[in-house]
């Protein structure tokens, strides 16, 4: 069992910076990775890594979010530059386990003013 604690939720003004955390405890983690929900639309895909440093990101934060991990802590992190009011979201960790297990974080509110 892999339970998810998220912090660095916060308000932003746009153009500001804001970096989340997730510490992850009870299995060591295979992938690691971010997905957002904003009000009244689908849960999406934010960014994910490896163990190895592999890293993915959605097109529409590629060259503004850098998502990183600490193999030792079991902790992602996802270091958000540039921010824009669409980013504004819930953002859920997500990891998956060796055993295949996908396990989600309790979501972390992000909200971007102009």
């Amino acid at each position: 069992q892999v339970q998810l604690v998220e912090s660095g939720g916060s308000l932003v003004q746009a153009g500001g910076s804001l970096r989340l955390s997730c510490a992850a405890s009870g299995s060591t983690i295979n992938i690691m990775g971010w997905y957002r929900q904003a009000p009244g639309k689908q849960r999406e895909f934010v960014a994910r890594i490896t163990r190895s440093g592999s890293t993915n990101y959605a097109d529409s934060v590629k060259g503004r979010f850098t998502i990183s991990r600490d193999n030792a802590k079991n902790t992602v992190y996802l270091q958000m530059n540039s921010l824009k009011p669409e980013d504004t979201a819930v953002y859920y960790c997500n990891v998956l386990d060796w055993g295949g297990v996908y396990y989600w974080g309790q979501g972390a509110q992000v909200t971007v003013s102009s």
